[in-house]
């Protein structure tokens, strides 16, 4: 049986596009963290190794618009806004970043466009400060506001695409940076979700391929460890996971595989340990990591993948990866910010 293109995708993740109200909060993310020491360190690590400045990259968005003209689907893996406010879509600001990312997304790409809900969605606790978390409100605003579906699923021939929402599966992880009194609703939500990835994974047919878009790898082994959905890992295609930015730390990622909880430097290090912790039943899902569309400031390593699903082929899909370039001006001499002609906090606080 020859080889016949049944559709094109384009894949990006982790986009943090910065609206107006966003990129008027200046000093984020460095000036909730109180120790001076650790603010210190934090800003060296944001500045020569994460990401400088978080508000100054929309016009990558803007590139892969472009370049990724003549898909027939694309698919977001995840993270529009900054979540500067580290409660997800609750906060307007956030929700205003993440509305007018995908607006962009939807008018480009009509009628041929899927979302998965990442964590900043819904609230993530900011590395080094004890501010926001979990939101059930950013829940359902991302749902009623934003039109982000917790589960989706596409079906192209023998291939199975599936989308799901990486933070109401590994709860167990994020449940701590959750409000004491909406842990049982998480709960609750949760138990569907599972329901639907259950149904989904028991309902395919011995001949389809799936694959699995998971924003963030820590749900990966709660999957793995549901006798439903491992006795169907054989079928598994591929799992694209956003969420490390670049494959710089998924490569330590893997390497820190197995490692002890950290349970003694703060909520961040907590969760990524206890994540790393289960690292290793990542193996079955046959992870591809779509970095950010920046990557990191280190290696400048973003951009998005694009695919052709062929019907009766029986080799692994080809993925190709396509780079995005920062803009020269991203940051001036002053260290200010071409989006907004603020001072940026991180230059500022870090030189």
């Amino acid at each position: 049986m020859g080889r016949t293109l049944i559709v094109q995708l384009a894949i990006l993740s982790d986009i943090h596009y910065a609206g107006p109200r966003e990129r008027l909060r200046v000093g984020y993310p460095l000036k909730d963290i109180h120790n001076p020491l650790q603010r210190a360190g934090i800003a060296l690590y944001r500045r020569y190794f994460w990401q400088r400045d978080p508000f100054a990259h929309n016009h990558l968005l803007d590139q892969f618009i472009s370049r990724a003209s003549g898909s027939d689907l694309v698919i977001a893996n995840g993270d529009y806004s900054c979540d500067s406010a580290a409660i997800g879509v609750a906060d307007d600001a956030a929700c205003e970043s993440t509305g007018e990312c995908l607006g962009k997304l939807r008018a480009a790409f009509p009628g041929r466009f899927e979302a998965t809900i990442g964590d900043h969605e819904l609230g993530k606790k900011p590395l080094g400060a004890d501010k926001g978390g979990l939101r059930v409100a950013s829940f359902f605003r991302a749902q009623s506001e934003l039109q982000l579906q917790p589960f989706w699923q596409r079906t192209f021939g023998s291939f199975v695409l599936i989308g799901i929402t990486s933070s109401l599966v590994a709860l167990p992880i994020y449940a701590p940076e959750a409000l004491h009194e909406e842990l049982s609703k998480w709960s609750e939500l949760r138990e569907r979700h599972t329901q639907e990835i259950r149904a989904a994974f028991a309902g395919l047919r011995p001949d389809q391929r799936v694959i699995l878009f998971c924003h963030d790898p820590t749900a990966l082994p709660f999957l793995a460890q549901d006798g439903t959905i491992a006795s169907k890992l054989n079928q598994m295609e591929r799992t694209i996971i956003g969420h490390l930015h670049s494959r710089l730390i998924l490569f330590k990622s893997r390497l820190l595989s197995g490692m002890p909880i950290i349970g003694f430097l703060g909520h961040t290090p907590k969760r990524l340990s206890a994540a790393l912790r289960q690292a290793r039943w990542w193996k079955p899902f046959k992870i591809l990591l779509c970095p950010s569309l920046t990557g990191i400031e280190l290696l400048k390593d973003g951009g998005f993948f694009t695919v052709g699903l062929d019907e009766g082929s029986n080799q692994p899909l080809r993925f190709e990866f396509h780079r995005l370039h920062w803009s020269n001006r991203s940051i001036d001499r002053k260290g200010r910010s071409p989006q907004t002609g603020a001072p940026n906090a991180n230059f500022r606080s870090s030189s």
